[in-house]
């Protein structure tokens, strides 16, 4: 087949999305696929045999007063989608997953008289570029990982003042998200939680939805040789600035967890850790709780690897990647029953209510030290991983849905 892939952000450090696209496109591309993507900034890293055509934009949502000139092309301000895309900044709008549709949609255009492209694949852009697109006689399907209105809840939830709310509810483009969605020729997503959500926030009918689960790549997420468990080190791996991930639980738990236990956090380096601060300090965790901050996917592997558990406290989790990591590197999961984190740990970890600290804390008290149980967790957690969570599953699941649209 001919593939158009679609994402808005594409850097695999810049979130999921870029990580999602990084091994479907080349596991397309392995399959014998010719793969185009189309991706905004931050740019990915290379991708084998995949061909990039990128999308420029002035980052207006980020900048402020006179920076939103550019002293290179100081009136591509008056650029029609640019101008879109900075009036809406203004207003607090994060318009720059619209604007991405439009300047694809205008790519696109040339592309496919050139490449004749079989269908075109959205992750989770979901803007109205891709009703455009349906001009072209293509089919147009997406990945959505969950609906963004699972992330207002969660922020409306934290929100300390009636601005804060109207600043997200302005923020999140859940309209147009929810409208594209239900006018595209199909849905991927990547649990059966996701999908439940996907009905039920954005109307998308089930049988205009298929799951495929993510992979994770087992070259790199393994048990590594000559790496020695650290006695009593747990680990925690996520935005801790993201209220979904439900960290401050973990940390609630960590006043009633046996004193040698110490936890481990790579959060990718936040900048704002006040109320973490404060929190650690309340509590009396001084000493117990280490924080990695940017961390090589390297590091990160050996990290897992001296852990004797992995925690997963999330409050809703649309796959959940830190599970399945820890899972693939041998380390057991306590995870909560967030979202889809039943389905990925399945039988082969312990499952504990969301935001619920003293089941947490109850669950690593009941498991640490106890060294029989956490091998037969080790092993059953990378044996869940080899069958059910790997890339050529999951392209050949997405290959077969495109296959029905394709003539």
């Amino acid at each position: 087949m001919r593939i158009c892939l679609l994402c808005y952000r594409g850097n695999p450090y810049s979130g999921g999305q870029g990580i999602y696209l990084k091994y479907v496109a080349e596991e397309m591309v392995r399959q014998g696929h010719d793969v185009h993507v189309i991706v905004g900034p931050p740019y990915p890293l290379n991708m084998e045999g995949v061909t990039v055509h990128t999308i420029h934009n002035e980052e207006y949502f980020i900048r402020k007063g006179a920076s939103v000139i550019n002293p290179a092309d100081p009136f591509c301000i008056f650029n029609p989608i640019n101008f879109y895309e900075f009036f809406h900044s203004r207003f607090g709008a994060f318009p720059e997953i619209s604007s991405f549709g439009y300047r694809a949609f205008a790519l696109l255009r040339s592309l496919h008289a050139r490449h004749g492209f079989d269908i075109i694949h959205d992750n989770q852009s979901l803007g109205y570029g891709l009703l455009l697109m349906k001009s072209l006689g293509i089919p147009v399907l997406a990945t959505i990982h969950h609906p963004l209105s699972i992330d207002l809840e969660n922020v409306l939830e934290r929100a300390s003042s009636f601005k804060n709310m109207m600043k997200a509810v302005m923020f999140y483009p859940l309209l147009m998200q929810a409208f594209v969605s239900k006018r595209l020729d199909h849905v991927i997503t990547v649990s059966e939680d996701s999908r439940r959500t996907i009905n039920r926030d954005f109307g998308v009918p089930f049988e205009k939805q298929t799951v495929v689960y993510n992979g994770i790549d087992r070259t790199i997420f393994h048990p590594l040789k000559g790496v020695k468990k650290k006695k009593g080190k747990i680990i925690f791996v996520g935005n801790i600035e993201d209220g979904k991930k439900g960290f401050v639980y973990l940390l609630k738990a960590m006043a009633s967890i046996r004193k040698e236990v110490t936890l481990t956090v790579v959060d990718g380096g936040a900048p704002h850790r006040k109320v973490t601060d404060r929190l650690m300090e309340t509590l009396g965790l001084a000493g117990r709780v280490e924080f990695t901050g940017k961390t090589p996917v390297a590091d990160l592997v050996r990290h897992y690897g001296e852990s004797e558990i992995a925690v997963v406290p999330s409050v809703y989790e649309g796959f959940g990647l830190p599970a399945a990591e820890a899972m693939a590197c041998g380390v057991p999961v306590i995870a909560s029953d967030g979202g889809a984190l039943p389905e990925v740990v399945g039988d082969t970890g312990i499952v504990v209510p969301a935001r619920d600290e003293a089941a947490i804390a109850e669950a690593v008290n009941n498991l640490i030290g106890d060294k029989k149980r956490l091998a037969a967790m080790s092993e059953a957690g990378m044996e869940r991983v080899v069958d059910l969570f790997n890339w050529t599953r999951a392209v050949n699941d997405m290959i077969a849905v495109f296959e029905r649209f394709v003539k």
